[in-house]
């Protein structure tokens, strides 16, 4: 998913882990190694999940790649632009009376 190990990899860090940790502890390291990114995962659908609460309609499909500032300006360009026409609609100026 993010890293693209390969067996010669995975099996170069077992020999590693075997000869700085231990044959005995690795076993219990790795069971330490799996909650804790299990416990971040949780973590992370927790934050998603409390993030959409709190931003109301129109974010149910809310996704974390979503929060990235490229994602997200490139999401809003193409909503506008499915929705407009064959020209592009300029914002509309007001004044505000009390400047005049």
């Amino acid at each position: 998913m993010f890293f693209d190990f390969g067996a010669g990899e995975l099996i170069g860090l077992a020999i590693l882990g075997m000869v700085l940790v231990g044959p005995d502890k690795l076993p219990g390291l790795a069971v330490q190694a799996a909650k804790l990114i299990k416990k971040g995962r949780t973590l992370a659908t927790n934050a998603t999940n409390e993030l959409k609460e709190n931003l109301g309609p129109g974010f149910e499909d809310l996704k974390p790649a979503d929060l990235n500032p490229k994602t997200f300006v490139k999401k809003q360009i193409d909503a506008v632009m499915d929705d407009s026409s064959s020209k592009p609609k300029r914002p509309e100026s007001k004044i505000d009376p009390d400047l005049l």
